[in-house]
């Protein structure tokens, strides 16, 4: 029996084998040409639905390729449309190519509902061309943002690796728990900074109420549509991108070296009518750096910071496919170095630096179950490792305070110097070196894995146009953090040796060994989503489209719950919408949009909130009026859409719900008895009538594509109007008996503004020119706001910008005691001649804090801008790009600001040591001139001086800046070079990344708003790369 077995499955196994070494082929030769007869070097060929079986022409535009008789073969080729071919018993076919020409009603946009057409679309969407946003050299896509894309307000706060930028959609438009955009990706709900920018097909941005309805209270604040790349009919394509970078500051503060700040010491105790700390002979001992150990003068940056590090990033993909299963598989590789130095005796054993390194990886996999059925399954996830010192967040308010001539870097004898103990308000005042290498490290771990799964139906055996689209989504994410942290025996020495000329040294920190502590936390996600689409043409001029949607979704915490039950709770919400679209001879449209939205944090009766939209355009181009005489008008379409979106992203979970707590105690008897007895008490009294916040959006926009499609703009103007914005209720009084303070819908908020962007594409000879530009400006208005009630309307929150620069008004500084005397009374301190005089706003003859008025912007710009120009030339590219921020303003403070304000700890700003630029007393200087009213800083006081540190006009700066983002030179190797290397493509480059930047407050970099520049700087990079496709 074995034996029959044995020849049976012998059969089983060759007979398909047989059939194929009997099939009969063919050789089939051809050359591949343009329209205009040039040759074509490069072209893939494919046999249809033979996956991996398939040439490319070679330098002469030729190809061979062997096939079976009436095949099918498939020209590809990048810009080009691609072409088949019938081959029959052929066995020489010559084709030629046309290039691709999308005209402004071809192009397509990603939507909440798929792919539709540029021309058809009445919400306020905005394409993001992925080249833009892999012109930058972090891993970060949000730093890349800014300036690149229209109704985007983006500002990048760190340049510390792994850091990323905070963004907007149209800005702040509320001041409740979550302002933050809605970011999918392949429909999913992720984190966009988890991605590889190599692996992004399409990005888009949702920014009014019709695009964004279907998304529910989720979409309030504007959606972020990512796709990613999926496989391609034909041969397996290999794309590899290798890239280095060198990153170095683009600006940190500059302080005074150690002989002036001593200078400048003695000036400031001179004013308090003090000693001064340096004699002559010191300071020049100072100066000559003749005794570091108690006359130092340290430039605690150079001791610190490298001049630059650098960044690794590398990617790989594959795909292919045929007509039955398509593949797309990634992996890409980052490493961000740290620019701190490291001591080589401790970073043998640990890293020391502040690294981030990022590992992410991607399978994506289309299968044709039946020519109905689509199967679409996806896999990705990321490592993520940042690496800093162990008491790093306390470094860069070191460099900031710690003085050049307080302590050396280290004793001659060895100890570690250190300015004084551990201070409750600074923290650690170690010196920054130490700080940076020897407090041991901390290291960090985030974990994600993300899986999908998408079936499309086609339905047309039930109905033309109908289909059905389902998809579930289970990710989970991991962090996980240890830290290892130290500190060296730290002392001080007196400022005079013993008798032998030895240091006299004070034991200011003990040593502490080594100590590890841990954390974890992790969360698991399911998505679940069924959709029903209906698309349908009737009369040739009638085009109607329909949706339906269900939502569902599920977060759970699993690791880090420890006894809150609370974190142990699933987070759900689910939701059902739906969408209706009808169109007329391509111009007119119409489009209405609803979500249903169910939220666990409001109680029963307001749990579930309908919210419409409503939208429609026209345009005008297809009107025969425009046609037959401006036929240089490809595209003028005006549309409007209006609607009400929910949001329920409170802030803290179960409002409705009464949480109690120990009381301190309550005294029965006489006051001071001692009769007192512990209890329970309300800590949280439950909001039962709180519900859903509601946004009301207009949108007014126009859509434009004039010569041939060269010249397409996007002009778009918005009203977004907040209504029952959640608050804590702060201001109620005690007579109330209300021991907490309970969450309401008592806030409104109002914001306008308008968005755009614009290009132009025009080849002048061989040469391809595009200009292009965009804009975002957008302002806020608090309408409602739980507040005390204030005699002067100035003061209120109400009718003024969220998080407006408020402070006194500056006249100048005091010119004399008789400009004192003459003047309203301070009531902020002592104050002297070249001190800082302030307006009487209410004009009671007081200036107090009843002065203090809205006197500036918002430290997030209420202006973004960016504008470029690229040019292609025989296998150059050249890309040029300048992002720019303005309407913001912040106060500048801090130990290098307001100098000696905390006696010798702080640097100085060697922009208040320039001449002319502090007032300095006649007596000192001997001067009469330097005693300026109108000087950039005040007289230096040691010890502080509280009159002058007053949030004030005198200390505001305007946050606006220019910076030239990018500059992009490429050359793509002749194809004759590359194909002699089985490569179909190779581009090398060189990419320059925040390169310069203008603006007015030339202490650091404008971009990070930080009032003292005590942040690690963003990084000005420069990048050499190659790009690799076979």
């Amino acid at each position: 029996m074995k034996k029959y077995l044995l020849i049976l499955v012998t059969l089983i196994l060759t007979f398909p084998l047989d059939i194929i070494a009997q099939e009969e082929t063919i050789n089939v030769t051809g050359i591949v040409r343009d329209s205009q007869g040039e040759l074509l070097v490069g072209v893939n060929i494919v046999v249809k639905d033979r996956p991996g079986f398939g040439t490319v022409t070679d330098i002469n535009g030729k190809y061979r390729i062997k096939v079976s008789p009436y095949s099918t073969l498939l020209f590809t080729y990048i810009g080009y449309d691609k072409v088949e071919v019938g081959v029959k018993t052929k066995t020489e076919i010559n084709v030629t190519m046309k290039e691709t020409s999308n005209t402004a009603l071809d192009e397509v946009v990603i939507t909440g509902t798929g792919i539709q057409k540029k021309a058809t679309l009445t919400g306020a969407v905005t394409s993001v061309d992925v080249a833009d946003l892999s012109s930058n050299s972090t891993t970060s896509i949000t730093n890349a943002l800014a300036g690149n894309v229209a109704g985007v307000i983006a500002m990048q706060s760190s340049g510390e690796p792994g850091a990323t930028s905070e963004f907007w959609i149209r800005g702040i438009s509320t001041f409740g728990a979550n302002s933050g955009a809605l970011v999918l990706v392949d429909g999913f709900e992720r984190d966009l900074n988890e991605i590889s920018v190599e692996d992004i097909q399409s990005f888009s941005v949702l920014k009014d109420a019709s695009a964004t309805a279907i998304y529910g209270s989720k979409g309030a604040n504007g959606v972020v549509l990512i796709t990613t790349k999926r496989g391609n009919l034909g041969k397996v394509n290999v794309n590899v991108k290798l890239q280095s970078t060198y990153n170095t500051r683009t600006r940190t503060p500059e302080f005074v070296d150690g002989y002036t700040y001593a200078q400048m010491l003695n000036e400031a105790r001179t004013t308090r009518n003090l000693e001064p700390a340096y004699t002559l002979n010191e300071l020049e001992i100072i100066n000559q750096k003749v005794d570091p150990d108690l006359y130092p003068n340290v430039d605690w940056q150079d001791v610190l910071l490298k001049d630059g590090a650098m960044t690794y990033k590398a990617s790989l993909n594959l795909s292919g496919g045929s007509t039955s299963a398509r593949y797309f598989v990634s992996a890409s590789y980052a490493d961000e170095q740290g620019m701190y130095k490291t001591d080589k005796a401790f970073s043998k054993e640990y890293n020391t630096n502040a690294d981030a390194k990022r590992w992410t990886y991607r399978m994506n996999v289309d299968i044709n179950l039946t020519k109905l059925t689509l199967l679409k399954v996806g896999l990705s996830g990321s490592l993520k490792k940042y690496n800093t010192p162990g008491l790093a967040d306390n470094i860069w308010s070191s460099l900031v305070g710690q003085n050049p001539v307080s302590i050396p870097v280290m004793y001659s004898d060895g100890s570690v110097p250190v300015y004084s103990a551990f201070d409750s308000v600074e923290g650690d005042r170690m010196n920054p070196w130490v700080l940076a290498t020897q407090t041991g490290y901390r290291e960090k771990w985030e974990n994600t894995i993300q899986t999908n799964v998408t079936l499309e139906q086609d339905l047309k055996f039930i109905t033309k146009g109908m289909k059905f689209i389902g998809r579930f989504g289970f990710d989970t994410e991991n962090k996980n953090s240890i830290n290892r942290i130290r500190k060296p025996e730290q002392y001080r020495a007196e400022r005079h040796r013993d008798a032998n000329g030895g240091l006299i040294m004070n034991r200011i920190v003990k040593e502490q060994v080594m100590t590890q502590s841990s954390n974890a936390e992790g969360i698991r996600l399911q998505n679940f989503e069924a959709e029903l689409h209906y698309n349908r043409s009737f009369a040739k001029y009638h085009d109607v489209g329909a949706m339906l949607k269900y939502t569902q979704r599920e977060e759970i915490q699993t690791v880090g719950t420890d006894s809150d039950i609370m974190k142990g709770i699933s987070k759900r919400n689910q939701g059902l919408a739906g969408r209706f679209t009808y169109s007329y001879k391509y111009g007119y449209f119409i489009e209405a949009n609803f979500g249903y939205t169910g939220s666990e944090n409001f109680a029963t009766g307001n749990q579930f909130g309908f919210f419409p939209a409503i939208s429609g355009g026209w345009n005008i181009a297809e009107e025969s009026f425009i046609k037959d005489n401006l036929k240089w008008v490809d595209m003028f379409k005006i549309r409007y859409s209006y609607g009400v979106v929910g949001n329920d992203r409170v802030g803290t979970r179960f409002p409705y719900l009464s949480s109690f707590g120990d009381s301190n105690g309550f005294n029965f008897g006489d006051y001071g008895s001692g009769n007192s007895y512990n209890g329970l008490h309300y800590d949280q009294i439950a909001s039962n009538n709180l519900t859903w916040e509601v946004a009301k959006k207009h949108d007014l926009g126009f859509d434009m594509a004039f010569l041939n499609n060269r010249l397409t703009a996007t002009i778009d103007l918005y009203k977004d109007t907040r209504e029952d914005i959640y608050m804590q209720r702060k201001h109620l009084a005690n007579i109330v008996g209300v021991t907490s303070q309970p969450y309401a819908n008592v806030g409104k908020m109002e914001s306008i503004g308008i968005d755009g962007n614009f290009s132009y594409r025009q080849k002048i000879g061989k040469v391809q020119l595009t200009v292009r530009g965009n804009m975002t400006l957008t302002k806020n208005e608090m309408k409602a706001y739980d507040e005390e009630a204030q005699e002067y309307s100035y003061r209120k929150t109400e009718g003024f910008r969220y998080n407006q620069a408020r402070g006194l008004i500056a006249l100048g500084l005091f010119k004399d005691w008789d400009d004192i005397r003459n003047s309203p009374k301070q009531e902020f301190g002592d104050y002297a001649p070249g001190d800082i005089k302030y307006k009487d706003v209410n004009g009671d003859g007081v200036i107090s804090d009843l002065d203090k008025v809205p006197i500036g912007a918002t430290r997030i710009p209420n202006l973004i801008y960016g504008m470029g120009i690229s040019l292609q030339w025989r296998g150059f590219d050249i890309n040029v790009h300048f992002q720019g921020a303005g309407k913001s303003s912040y106060f500048i403070n801090g130990p290098t600001v307001f100098a000696f304000n905390k006696g010798e700890w702080g640097n100085i700003l060697t922009d208040m040591a320039e001449p002319g630029n502090r007032w300095i007393a006649a007596e000192i200087s001997g001067d009469p001139a330097t005693e300026n009213p109108n000087a950039k800083y005040p007289r230096l006081s040691y010890g502080g001086n509280a009159n002058n540190y007053r949030e004030s006009t005198f200390w505001l700066r305007n946050g606006a800046y220019l910076r030239f983002k990018t500059l992009e030179i490429g050359y793509s190797i002749p194809k004759t070079w590359v194909n002699k290397l089985r490569m179909d493509n190779a581009r090398i480059f060189f990419l320059g990344n925040n390169l310069f930047v203008w603006d007015s407050l030339k202490l650091w970099d404008p971009e990070l708003a930080s009032g003292n520049g005590m942040k690690y700087p963003i990084a000005c990079t420069y990048s050499l790369g190659l790009t690799v496709n076979f």
